[in-house]
């Protein structure tokens, strides 16, 4: 008998706390790199980029480190260039962090800026904001006695 066959198969599961940690101390790591290495590339020459979030596989040999340039430009020419330099910005990592192994990285943009961007756009919208303010109480429901 499988010692996992009391979980629910099929239920979605959220990353483990041991991902999780991994995550945060690579993404910690990560931006003390970034900010310690000069990276020639043209694509991230005299940007600034913010490292949101690392996702990591559950054998933490993979993370998927999500990154949004500062003011959101060249968000795609940045990526290509920080994937680019993946194996180089791994082997520094694996100086900064105590792990068995550093994984690999695999950069991408994160979009959830631009859908906060486009949810304020969204609530903004005057015919969404009057249903989004509160309603005087309505007569018609009273009871007649």
């Amino acid at each position: 008998m499988s010692r996992h066959s009391h979980h629910n198969k099929g239920a979605p599961q959220g990353p483990t706390q041991r991902q999780l940690r991994a995550g945060e101390l690579m993404r910690h790591a990560l931006v003390e790199v970034l900010r310690e290495e000069d990276i020639t590339d043209s694509a991230l020459e005299g940007v600034s980029v913010t490292v949101t979030e690392i996702r990591m596989s559950p054998d933490l040999r993979h993370a998927t480190v999500f990154v949004e340039p500062l003011g959101g430009g060249h968000a795609e020419e940045v990526v290509a260039g920080l994937n680019r330099h993946a194996k180089f910005l791994r082997g520094r990592l694996g100086k900064h962090i105590d792990m068995k192994f550093t994984p690999d990285l695999r950069f991408l943009h994160d979009e959830s800026f631009n859908e906060a961007a486009r949810m304020n756009r969204l609530f903004a919208d005057p015919r969404v904001a009057q249903d989004l303010r509160p309603q005087p109480p309505s007569d018609s429901w009273k009871d007649e006695d």
